[in-house]
């Protein structure tokens, strides 16, 4: 009777699933585990996040058949938070910020140099498809990887025992292993077609199904079909881009296919099916003035704040739905912060794994939120570390060196070249329109010391004086052809 009570609390969260002693589920408890990612797909380009142009009726559904998460935030670009996702750890430890090399950007005239990065992600952290391959998942990946694509990086030496990854265009695009497919393909049907077949041939025994897929990533390409649909129709705000509209569409079809196969083979009942996107949308630059040469907004986050490569809200806030029927209650909100982070832990917990004893975790599982919206967690702040710089155009930054910390509704934001603070009350204020820090000395003060403690504890690297020796090559495309230009706003 003991271990039964011990597995229920592990399974739901309700112990500390970082115990290398949890007791492992039987295989008819384990619940399978998707997780849909798309890319650069802002908090609002969904209709069941406030997008009055793009139709998502399937992710909305999703929503109306379990939980929205408000609060939810991944990095401000693509590899960090996929690296955050796998290791379950902030870039602080990882050492992966951004894309790339620090020389992507000409920050020679700039106070500072940034912290080097690290583009893949460290073969001596256990990643999550090892952990729960280990709790007795089948595991499968089809789409972006992006933290280490070659050699022993490669998702199928890491843990996944089926791997397709693609990325870079959305036609004629190349996968590894080499993979046939007719010509005309679409990029996200392929990977949904990959992704379905892996939940056919695993229907049986518990899985793990991780498609991130490279929709909305430049270069906006979409099904003519789709394109048409939207050619006449008005904009709503930002949101008037008929090609765009079409890629979020086609990321939609796929969720209601993966929906559809798991209705048809009856698996809905005992799968928890997550949708996210990987950062913020591509879009309210104009109102930063960051004009990128004639403008870069292809949709917008208002009421967001900034954009994808900006750790204000609209680079970092993004949706977050997880449906589990009978153990998430459908239709429900919660707004609790969570992070990247957090997905580790809280899938090792529906698994009824265990966490790796020899690697730290900085997150949390949300199964608790998952169960009862008005739960709460035990930390009290969650915290972002970027050390470098995200250029756009000439001379114009989408961010410059800066950490946060965001306990409740309160976030604070230093700004490392000057030590300029920032403070907003999100709740009040999601706009961020309001820097609070002047008229706030108590709370300024408070936040930034918990933000100092966090970066002594992690040991997060600092950016040091700059002696203005970037590379003469910074800033400059370096290649030529669909692949790289795939890459610029990265």
């Amino acid at each position: 009777m003991k271990t039964l009570l011990t597995l229920f609390l592990a399974c739901f969260g309700l112990v500390g699933v970082a115990s290398a002693a949890v007791p492992m589920a039987t295989p008819a408890s384990k619940p399978n585990i998707i997780f849909i990612m798309a890319d650069d797909l802002g908090y609002t380009d969904v209709a069941a996040y406030g997008s009055k142009y793009y139709e998502t009726p399937n992710i909305d559904r999703l929503a109306s058949q379990g939980m929205k998460f408000t609060n939810y935030h991944h990095c401000q670009n693509c590899t960090p938070t996929r690296a955050a996702l796998m290791s379950g750890q902030y870039g602080a430890r990882t050492g992966v910020y951004t894309v790339g090399g620090v020389e992507r950007f000409d920050w020679s005239k700039r106070p500072l140099r940034p912290v080097d990065n690290v583009a893949e992600l460290p073969l001596d952290r256990v990643i999550l498809p090892q952990t729960l391959k280990t709790a007795g998942y089948a595991t499968g990946m089809f789409g972006k990887w992006h933290i280490g694509q070659q050699g022993p990086h490669a998702p199928g030496k890491r843990g996944f025992d089926e791997a397709i990854v693609s990325m870079g265009v959305h036609y004629d695009f190349p996968t590894t292993p080499k993979t046939e497919y007719p010509k005309g393909t679409y990029l996200a049907d392929f990977l949904t077609d990959q992704a379905v077949g892996f939940v056919e041939r695993h229907k049986s025994a518990p899985f793990f199904l991780y498609l991130p897929h490279f929709g909305v990533h430049s270069p906006h390409q979409a099904k003519p079909e789709l394109i048409a649909k939207f050619k006449n129709k008005p904009g709503v705000g930002g949101h008037n881009n008929p090609t765009y509209a079409a890629m979020i569409a086609s990321v939609d079809e796929s969720v209601g296919r993966v929906m559809a196969k798991l209705e048809e083979l009856k698996l809905a009942e005992n799968t928890v099916l997550i949708f996210a996107s990987d950062n913020g949308g591509v879009g309210g630059y104009a109102r930063e003035g960051l004009t990128k040469g004639g403008g870069g907004d292809i949709t917008d986050n208002a009421p967001l704040r900034n954009g994808k490569g900006s750790l204000y809200e609209g680079g970092t806030r993004v949706p977050f739905i997880v449906r589990w029927p009978g153990k998430v209650n459908a239709g429900t909100v919660c707004d609790v912060p969570a992070i990247h982070v957090d997905v580790y832990p809280t899938f090792v917990a529906l698994a009824g794994g265990a966490m790796p004893a020899q690697q730290v975790f900085d997150g949390e599982s949300l199964v608790p939120l998952m169960r009862a919206s008005s739960a709460t967690l035990k930390r009290d702040a969650i915290f972002q570390h970027f050390p470098g710089y995200l250029g756009m155009g000439v001379d114009q930054w989408r961010t410059t060196p800066v950490s946060l910390v965001q306990a409740g509704d309160w976030k604070l934001m230093e700004y490392l070249e000057d030590g300029r603070l920032e403070l907003y009350n999100l709740r009040e204020d999601i706009g961020e329109s309001k820097n609070l820090a002047a008229t706030m000395p108590g709370k300024t003060k408070e936040l930034h010391a918990k933000l100092v403690a966090w970066r002594a504890a992690v040991k997060a690297p600092m950016p040091t004086k700059s002696d203005g020796a970037a590379s003469p090559d910074s800033g400059k495309k370096k290649g030529k052809g669909k692949k790289n230009k795939a890459k610029e706003n990265n």
